[in-house]
């Protein structure tokens, strides 16, 4: 083939335009708002009514976190004993919350907060770096012996 000829060739070729049958693109929208549907007929049936003037939720892990809505809406069903939170959640530490959570803590939370700060004081001294504790841990090597030895 020519060079000339090819290009004359590609010059003749259209590619859409005027005549040129458009492709059907379907698009599909992924979109959540089957579940939440279902989940407002839900809280509809057990009676559930919105609380006003919540400004946080926070809500204690047994890890030792704490998940924090901030503006979070809160639907309530004191006799199903069920409540919605809506919001986005961030995990953060117990230490960062402390001084506020206190003050808003029942008798029941402070005792497992008291739970949560023993199983972190003694995490905390499992991994704590102490030189002498460290040669306590580990045995010293003698020639000829292996670890496993020493494990054993």
């Amino acid at each position: 083939m020519d060079a000339e000829k090819l290009a004359r060739l590609q010059k003749s070729v259209r590619i859409g335009g005027k005549g040129t049958p458009r492709r059907k693109v379907k698009r599909t929208h992924k979109s959540n708002e089957g579940d939440d549907k279902k989940l407002q007929a839900a809280l509809n049936k057990i009676n559930a009514q919105t609380i006003p003037q919540i400004e946080q939720v926070n809500m204690l892990k047994e890890d030792g976190k704490m998940l924090s809505f901030n503006r979070a809406r809160v639907q309530a069903s004191v006799p199903a004993n069920t409540f919605a939170i809506y919001g986005t959640p961030v995990e953060k530490e117990m230490t960062e919350f402390l001084p506020e959570v206190l003050s808003s803590m029942g008798p029941e939370n402070l005792e497992q907060l008291r739970r949560i700060t023993e199983q972190m004081k003694a995490s905390g001294a499992a991994g704590s770096v102490n030189p002498e504790a460290e040669d306590e841990q580990i045995p010293d090597l003698v020639e000829g012996e292996t670890f496993e030895d020493k494990v054993d």
